[in-house]
């Protein structure tokens, strides 16, 4: 089987975790989860079980380039790959292919965001291996599906064929659907046949590019006309030039919905997108109380059901709090009824119009 390189998609902000997210410290340099890493850390630990170090590279805003090089010694400084502006998951998925193919154009892929969660590794290693073996084999883009588990709102879906047609765990991927209600999330659950879309793609260097030449023949055009100088002192310059010019597109608009080729594996992994503090909820371990709770000096009298997150050392009382939200970090605190979470954005755009962009968010 051909080589093996992982991509690391790591320049989204996550503002859903503020205060603990912002843009000059987004999410997944943080310990969320309280374990002594980052989320961007047990990432790269985890793919590290797939690949070779110095076959992992991480894309993020140039702006975070020496947190990514602080946080993953490992892994060599010339694998993290900066982008000039923020456009969407497609640009980001064809830089790092090209860079790819300046090492080996024969090289299988394996793409997965920075800031999720994985509670089952050696599942998760599996399920990648057969996708990796099935993408050197095939024409095939790959995703893995996540098993639902309740009518979640907050996730896309995959529906896929009923039909097993290639005779094993891999399925022909039927539809793509965003964001449901929750009465047609439900629908989804009950039917059977649909997945969480997780975000983890898996496909052949020479797949990618036929089918973005196929479906995305700007973008492949971008890319292409500057292919021998990548790898290169050239490369920055070249993609300088053309990244902001790329349309703002996600991988899963510009191709995944567009292709003929497209597979999925059914998987149960612990997987998590961490996308909202509700979502932390679920997967860290509770007190007597139903708290989560994230910090060494907290203490709870007549509180249940809230999510506390406190700087290291620092002393918190909390008396007669129910279902919600509390994180304070130097800059900002945040009080919030955990039903009310999905309005944490607005609250990040109105503290920026109240207090200007200097307040780090």
């Amino acid at each position: 089987m051909a080589s093996t390189y992982c991509v690391i998609m790591a320049g989204g902000i996550g503002s859903r975790f503020w205060p603990m997210s912002t843009a000059e410290n987004p999410k997944q340099f943080h310990d969320i989860l309280g374990t002594g890493e980052s989320l961007l850390q047990q990432t790269f630990r985890r793919l590290s079980l797939l690949t070779d170090p110095e076959k992992i590279l991480v894309v993020t805003h140039r702006q975070y380039e020496e947190q990514v090089a602080a946080q993953l010694p490992a892994m060599p400084h010339r694998n993290i790959i900066l982008e000039p502006a923020r456009r969407n998951t497609a640009p980001c998925i064809a830089y790092a292919a090209y860079r790819i193919q300046s090492e080996d154009p024969n090289a299988n892929i394996l793409i997965a965001p920075s800031d999720h969660l994985i509670t089952n590794e050696q599942e998760f290693v599996r399920i990648s291996n057969l996708a990796l073996k099935t993408a050197s084999d095939t024409d095939y883009l790959i995703t893995l599906g996540i098993k639902p588990h309740r009518p979640d709102t907050g996730y896309g879906y995959i529906q896929f064929e009923d039909q097993d047609i290639t005779g094993d765990e891999i399925k022909q991927v039927k539809t793509f659907t965003e964001k449901p209600n929750v009465e047609i999330a439900q629908q989804f659950l009950d039917s059977g046949d649909f997945l969480w879309n997780a975000g983890i793609f898996i496909w052949s260097l020479k797949t990618f590019k036929q089918e973005l030449k196929e479906h995305q023949a700007d973008l492949f055009e971008n890319f292409e006309q500057g292919a021998d100088k990548f790898g290169t002192e050239a490369e920055g310059p070249f993609v300088n030039e053309i990244y902001p010019a790329c349309d703002n597109e996600s991988i899963d608009y510009g191709l995944m919905e567009k292709s003929n080729h497209v597979f999925v594996i059914p998987a149960d992994f612990g997987w998590s997108d961490l996308g909202t503090w509700g979502s932390l909820y679920e997967h860290k371990e509770l007190d007597k109380n139903g708290n989560a709770l994230v910090g060494d000096k907290i203490l709870n009298y007549n509180s249940k059901g809230n999510i506390v997150r406190m700087p290291k050392d620092k002393i918190a009382v909390i008396e007669g709090l129910e279902e919600y939200i509390v994180v304070d970090t130097p800059k900002a605190l945040l009080i919030c009824k955990m039903q009310n979470e999905q309005q944490i954005k607005s609250f990040v755009s109105d503290v920026k119009l109240s207090f200007g962009d200097d307040t780090g968010i």
